[in-house]
């Protein structure tokens, strides 16, 4: 066995799209990919990945401190994404193991246009237009009359790397008048973006379109709830290309039911793969996407490139870029 072995664990696009990326690696050590069930045990994954000292991690699954206590020797663990909160990080200090994740500017413009592109295709009702032109129902079209984005009051949640872009091409493109919310940032930084600090409440209430930007926490799961739907305008708008668990997946269906909600656009579901009997897809005014906002050649190739790079910074034995969890005793 090498030195070092790879695992590429339920990652559906490294390597694929650009198979240099696997032939880098290949020099380094034996390479494999792995699919795994989402919720997959920590000691089923750990004996699963047993003698993989370096991994690929996608969204899913979760690295747990039933994991780390199971796993044999683990190096590095470096995220193909910008997202961590699938890895407990003080398990993988106890444990040496580095955690690294892509710098965020990589998937800033990818993310946010496809949270822009879901929330168009909503408001025109693109995707059902095209339906029944495959129907061939042409003739159906007064059917589809949408609504525009220009001018519209629209709330951000969530204004990092993703939800300032977001703000800047809705009030730069749009000449949307944009509330944001986020306890994180100032109101300076706010409004150089060119948007308006608002409390989370103040949003609800007055925005026709909300986007969801935020990173995941202990203290924004379900952020969304029936509560917070009930705080906003009638047939309001929402587009979701941060976290699934950010929003209640019941009070949306509540409220698409009841048309609260005149349109829903995700690219994130709570738990994934979402499957064609998820409630969400029984409503004709939903777009859900298969996690692919960053789906962009562009974005793809420089993720890869990261991620390959961490992996050859290891073997050299320095500390790659974006290490979340730095500490091991496997760098000198």
């Amino acid at each position: 066995m090498s030195k070092y072995n790879i695992a590429i664990v339920n990652s559906s696009s490294f390597g694929r799209v650009f198979p240099e990326h696997i032939q880098r690696l290949e020099e380094i050590g034996s390479v494999k990919h792995f699919t795994v069930d989402g919720e997959i045990k920590g000691r089923e994954l750990a004996e699963t990945l047993q003698g993989y000292n370096i991994i690929i991690a996608s969204v899913t699954p979760f690295f747990t401190q039933e994991f780390f206590d199971h796993k044999d020797e683990l190096i590095l663990i470096t995220r193909h994404g910008i997202g961590f909160n699938n890895v407990d990080t003080e398990a993988a200090k106890k444990h040496n193991t580095i955690v690294t994740i892509i710098p965020a500017l990589v998937e800033r413009d990818a993310v946010a246009e496809n949270n822009v592109t879901n929330l168009m295709a909503i408001l025109r009702k693109t995707v059902e237009a095209h339906q029944r032109v495959t129907e061939d129902r042409w003739e159906e079209r007064a059917e589809f009359v949408g609504r525009t984005l220009f001018n519209k009051t629209v709330g951000v949640i969530g204004v990092g790397n993703t939800g300032s872009c977001v703000v800047e091409i809705l009030r730069n493109g749009f000449r949307c008048n944009v509330l944001a919310y986020d306890p994180y940032k100032s109101e300076l930084d706010i409004q150089s973006r060119g948007a308006k600090k608002v409390e989370l409440e103040e949003l609800l209430q007055s925005a026709d379109i909300i986007c969801l930007c935020a990173n995941l926490t202990e203290e924004n799961y379900h952020m969304i709830g029936d509560k917070e739907i009930a705080q906003m305008k009638e047939h309001v708008y929402i587009s979701n290309s941060a976290r699934g668990a950010l929003l209640d997946e019941q009070a949306v269906v509540k409220g698409l039911k009841t048309g609260k909600i005149a349109g829903f656009a995700t690219d994130v579901l709570e738990e994934e793969p979402g499957r064609k009997d998820h409630p969400y897809l029984a409503f004709d005014n939903v777009v859900m996407t298969p996690h692919t906002s960053a789906y962009t050649m562009e974005c793809l190739e420089e993720m890869g490139k990261k991620c390959v790079r961490d992996v050859e910074d290891v073997a050299k034995g320095q500390l790659p870029e974006r290490a979340v969890q730095p500490v091991s005793s496997y760098i000198k």
